[in-house]
């Protein structure tokens, strides 16, 4: 290591709403370069530019071996954010670099931001907003929430949030559930119904994931289970792109097989496709964690880590050693 702590930050944009992440950075005597190319980087300028650096603050964009090499002895890749499928955790954990990244920060808004667009994609909100700036006035029939059965894919951070606000703010509401490691105690103190995803696709009036992108949840849904919905569902996506088979998802909004969707990510970002043509989707440019309070939630956490490992004491949120199995599992 330099004798002054070297920090890269790729994340976009990092310490724009509350300047305290990089005031912690400086105050811990690290010298400090955000991306000086103001846009996610290619492979080969991401690993030219990291050499130097002793600490790496990541976003979404791909953190790959071959990167990982432009630095040699990098001593820590912190990732502001809950998912680390852009990490290549075993490149990581070949070449002894821990990861760390911010899980909890990002739930509250990501929750919020999904009853929201639920919200929208119930009463046509946005169809009808766009309807009246191309001067017409259609009004939309929607459905209510608390006649409404939700199913809820992945009931982990967000999952369990999502499903308290339907639960507190719309007496009423079914909640049907997936996931790998059912919550027992969770489920009947919210009376929630635990079921495997088919059900799920067939009963529900509202399909929301809330799952990590990885091998099983690649192409989570597409054309097989658009078939299996009810021509009145609606799909919410605001966990990670890649997970909805987007192709499929436009043929289904098109066509009928689904009546809307809310989506928040996407597979390549910034999206330009087929989806934005379509009036019976809301789109949102991955802004869900995107408030004050989650965004210094994240950005501090992932600074804490690296102080931690500057003043030699041990990291706090390691990512998990599932998540180098599951990762290990992709590979087989």
């Amino acid at each position: 290591m330099s004798a002054k702590p070297r920090v890269l930050v790729t994340n976009l944009p990092f310490a724009h709403i509350n300047p305290r992440p990089l005031q912690m950075l400086e105050d811990a005597g690290a010298e400090v370069v955000l991306n000086p190319l103001n846009r996610p980087l290619g492979e080969d300028e991401y690993a030219e530019m990291l050499g130097g650096f002793d600490y790496l603050l990541a976003g979404v964009e791909p953190v790959t071996g071959k990167v990982m090499d432009g630095e040699p002895n990098l001593q820590l890749i912190a990732r502001i954010g809950i998912g680390i499928d852009n990490v290549d955790l075993l490149a990581a954990r070949k070449r002894g670099i821990p990861v760390t990244h911010t899980p909890d920060g990002p739930s509250p808004a990501t929750a919020e931001l999904t009853i929201a667009l639920m919200l929208d994609t119930a009463r046509g909100v946005g169809q009808a907003d766009r309807a009246i700036r191309a001067q017409g006035w259609k009004k939309m029939v929607g459905v209510r929430m608390a006649e409404a059965t939700v199913g809820v894919i992945g009931v982990g951070r967000i999952g369990k949030r999502v499903i308290r606000h339907l639960t507190g703010g719309f007496p009423g509401v079914r909640i049907l559930a997936n996931d790998i490691e059912p919550d027992a105690e969770f489920g009947n103190e919210l009376a929630i119904e635990w079921t495997d995803k088919e059900t799920i696709y067939k009963t529900c009036d509202f399909v929301t994931l809330h799952v990590p992108r990885t091998a099983l949840t690649l192409n989570l849904i597409g054309a097989k289970e658009f078939a299996m919905m009810k021509p009145s569902a609606r799909l919410l996506n605001l966990a990670r792109g890649g997970i909805v088979d987007e192709a499929a998802l436009a043929h289904a909004l098109r066509t009928g097989e689904i009546t809307a969707a809310g989506i928040d990510v996407f597979g390549t970002e910034p999206y330009i496709g087929e989806l934005a043509e379509l009036e019976n989707l809301t789109m949102t440019c991955h802004m869900a964690a995107n408030t004050p309070d989650c965004r210094l939630a994240m950005e501090s956490g992932a600074v804490a880590e690296i102080i931690r490992l500057i003043e030699g004491k041990p990291l706090g949120i390691p990512v998990a050693e599932i998540e180098y199995e599951r990762a290990a599992g992709a590979l087989k």
